[in-house]
């Protein structure tokens, strides 16, 4: 326990130097955002593509883990509808605590699961990235459009948002060359595999740089409920779920651990393009970026 306690410690330590990062400008506040742009675009797909390319795919019940964390997501956000209904929200604040409910953050995922469950644990995340990422979108942009509305929500553009996501175009390459058995040259392999291992640090360093502690002052009420629903009720979901389909152990604790995690700075970006309320879901992130130190250290402490 120790020792994967410890493997823990750089993930929380390169999020809290990119925060130490922005406070004191360096390199600049204009070098993130493109940073940031470089990993989402190419470290990060380069990982993906990488792992999958070269994985064992040959994991069990791999239908019950993609099912047990799709129907815990949505099971969270059907919660969260009823609990509005009890307890209205402003419509743009209410799709603000829905991304906050069921979105999670890739770049933590990635790294914790690599650090906690090594090689395997890291393909298994990638695969579920592959399912997860399109059905929340699918799920938040739906959000959008009931509560809020927008001209730019229609088919074109969820479909749009699904297609051009690198994340999903990574996952879908890497793992239709494993299917088909194509053998990367070893100059590519060894290109993407250089490339990925510049992908988590950088995208751990600029979740550090995204936190804005000193703009928490949105709504107590839809902050707690939001964070309560991403780090106790997806959990509680997720794990009834997985206990069901009969997952084993490993499966199970990366499911656990996806649902725990903070939800994804991405979040801010739909908001702000789709009329939510930017403040609030700036504060959700925060506050659950932070506080989603104390879930991982339970989690490790009854799943590990």
């Amino acid at each position: 326990m120790s020792l994967i306690f410890s493997a823990l410690i750089p993930v929380f330590a390169l999020i809290l130097i990119g925060y130490f990062f922005k406070r004191i400008k360096f390199p600049s506040h204009e070098f993130w955002p493109q940073a940031d742009k470089l990993t989402y675009y190419v470290l990060m797909p380069a990982l993906l593509i990488f792992k999958l390319s070269n994985a064992s795919l040959e994991a069990q019940n791999s239908f019950g883990f993609i099912l047990s964390a799709l129907l815990a997501i949505f099971f969270t956000m059907i919660v969260l509808m009823i609990v509005n209904k009890i307890k209205p929200s402003n419509p743009a604040a209410f799709t603000s605590v829905v991304q906050g409910g069921i979105r999670f953050n890739t770049y933590v995922f990635l790294a914790l699961a690599g650090a906690i469950f090594g090689n395997d644990g890291l393909v298994l995340s990638a695969i579920l990235l592959t399912f997860a990422i399109p059905f929340i979108n699918i799920l938040c942009i739906t959000i959008f459009a009931l509560y809020v509305g927008n001209d730019k929500l229609n088919f074109i553009y969820l479909l749009k948002s699904i297609i051009t996501n690198p994340l999903i175009i990574a996952c879908v390459v890497g793992g239709s060359i494993n299917f088909l058995g194509i053998q990367l040259p070893i100059i590519l392999n060894n290109t993407l595999e250089v490339l990925s291992k510049a992908a988590l640090p950088m995208g751990l360093l600029s979740v550090g740089f995204g936190l804005v502690i000193k703009e928490i002052k949105s709504s107590k009420s839809e902050l707690i409920i939001s964070s309560i629903a991403k780090h106790l009720l997806l959990p509680f979901f997720i794990f009834i779920l997985g206990k069901y389909f009969g997952l084993d152990d490993m499966m199970l604790s990366i499911l656990v651990l996806f649902a725990v995690l903070p939800t994804a700075p991405s979040s801010f970006i739909l908001a702000r393009q789709l009329c939510g309320d930017i403040g609030l879901m700036s504060s959700i992130i925060t506050v659950q970026t932070l506080v989603s130190a104390l879930f991982i250290i339970l989690f490790l402490k009854f799943f590990v």
